[in-house]
């Protein structure tokens, strides 16, 4: 079985290594600015074309930037080769719009609080300049449509609106009981309405009194609409959305299942994978994370508590109870712990572009298999291996159960993952590659580089598997500081066809190129 028709070649030399550049931030914290809960970002998701970039937060809100480097100069290539204008510029955004998406909600039946926060955003298919998106908290998953429409307002009024506000007392004294005469135009013999007459018509009145008139202005205003929504349709928390290749259908995952739903109908669902056993005390592993292959829309993965991937066919039955393949590495052997299955279980997968290779993220290493080869991972990347001594306090504190996020470039020679202290790693996976590359969400994001010599990476084909390792700095970064496990870096992602990369450091968005 093929995954993907078409591989990237490999070029060859392997690239230089990325220098990388800060570019933006959003939400940047001043200097002992307390950080609201509401305020944490936890969802990052760039659209297929990279003109678009959705944020969403621990408050439900969901924030969306749209992309101006590619629209600023208002003229031709060819006008701008004429004046020597530098065309290749790095992509910049602007804040466009945000939205409620989730509001907190209480489950009577369970006397369960469902919190607001954003588990995860997906672009849908764009159809006549309109964005649609796909955002899911714990439990219910809703389908936004998000255009610019035309502000509406009212004229043809004879009235000066701005004097409106005395229409209540109006109202209560033209109620009156007891009958006054009136003159036109509604002037009268009481000084009360002699009152009103001077506030709302001019002298000697008005030939006639038009009905207001509802009308389309040139001005235009970006509106979010919830078109769907799909819930009750998981006992369990979301932990994943992924839209299908078909444009029709998507995936939503919790712990133990997996539904197939139809974009066009909230209220029905498939259920294609089912983990629960008949009896919950036999339970051994969850589901963890899963995504449809990009290009094959019957394909698709997911991972697990216990560190294995599972690749399965639509096409062989209705309820997917078998895989088609199955990736997880041996274990070494005298190298199991108590922390051994904690540490193994994955918190993230995403295929490349092409569809042809599968990452994952476990807790300590990024892993990148080859769809047609099960053996094991073609290259293993060592996140943070300095952490595997102080794993007793990570359990303690609960960091160990710390969910992080991975993504691949555009043209796959390179992933990326987050770590502690803010911090995120740049590998390069081309053949021959030994590109370790560690960046600071901050200004200053060449800070914490670390220098570390590591091993050549081998070609993807190549059957033999590579471990590759980043800095081994016990932790301590570049400038002898300790490292920092209450601010990490869990979620970014990478720009469909730049090279840029988006990072949330608590509630601020950084964006760097190269």
């Amino acid at each position: 079985m093929h995954g993907g028709d078409e591989v990237v070649a490999a070029p060859s030399r392997p690239p230089e290594p990325l220098d990388w550049k800060f570019s933006q931030v959003f939400g940047e914290r001043t200097a002992g600015e307390e950080v609201q809960e509401v305020d944490i970002i936890s969802a990052i998701e760039f659209d297929k074309t990279g003109d678009h970039l959705a944020t969403g937060d621990r408050g439900g809100r969901v924030v969306l930037f749209e992309r101006t480097d590619a629209k600023d100069h208002g003229v031709s290539r060819r006008d701008l080769e004429i004046m020597d204008y530098p065309i290749s510029r790095h992509p910049e955004f602007r804040y466009k719009t945000e939205f409620q998406s989730h509001e907190p909600e209480f489950d009577y039946l369970k006397s369960l609080e469902i919190e607001e926060k954003i588990n995860k955003i997906r672009w849908c298919q764009t159809a006549n300049s309109a964005l649609f998106l796909l955002s899911t908290n714990d439990k219910t998953i809703k389908f936004w449509k998000v255009q610019e429409k035309k502000v509406k307002k009212i004229s043809d009024m004879n009235l000066d609106p701005s004097k409106a506000v005395g229409s209540g007392s109006v109202a209560s004294s033209s109620s009156s009981s007891s009958p006054k005469p009136c003159l036109v135009n509604g002037s009268s013999f009481d000084g009360s309405y002699n009152n009103l007459s001077n506030n709302f018509f001019p002298p000697g009145g008005l030939p006639s009194l038009r009905l207001p008139a509802v009308v389309t202005s040139q001005e235009t205003n970006l509106v979010a609409r919830c078109r769907r929504v799909y819930g009750h349709a998981h006992d369990y928390h979301i932990n994943s959305i992924s839209n299908n290749s078909d444009g029709e259908t998507f995936i939503s995952a919790d712990d133990l299942r997996i539904n197939l739903w139809n974009l066009e109908i909230s209220s029905q669902s498939f259920n294609i994978v089912d983990v629960k056993p008949a009896d919950m005390e036999d339970l051994t592993e969850v589901i963890t994370s899963a995504e449809f292959h990009p290009t094959h829309c019957n394909m698709l993965a997911y991972s697990s508590s216990k560190g294995s991937i599972r690749l399965i066919d639509l096409r062989q039955s209705a309820l997917c109870d078998s895989h088609t393949k199955l990736f997880e590495e041996p274990e070494a052997p005298g190298s199991r712990s108590f922390f051994t299955e904690i540490i193994a279980s994955i918190s993230d997968v995403k295929f490349s572009k092409e569809g042809r290779y599968i990452l994952s993220r476990d807790y300590m290493t990024l892993k990148l298999w080859d769809i047609n080869m099960d053996s094991g991972p073609v290259a293993t990347f060592q996140v943070h291996e300095y952490l595997r001594p102080k794993l007793c306090d990570l359990y303690e504190n609960d960091s160990i159960f710390d969910k992080f996020e991975c993504c691949l470039s555009g043209d796959g020679f390179r992933v990326a993952t987050g770590s502690y202290s803010n911090i995120f790693r740049v590998f390069g996976c081309a053949p021959g590659s030994t590109e370790s590359t560690t960046l600071e969400a901050s200004k200053n994001p060449m800070r914490r580089q670390v220098q570390t010599p590591t091993r050549p990476s081998r070609p993807l084909s190549s059957i033999t598997r590579v471990v590759r390792r980043g800095s081994d700095t016990p932790g301590v970064d570049a400038n002898g500081n300790a490292f920092d496990f209450t601010t990490k870096l869990l979620h970014l992602a990478w720009h469909p066809t730049e090279n840029l990369i988006a990072c949330a450091a608590a509630n601020s968005l950084y964006m760097y190129y190269a």
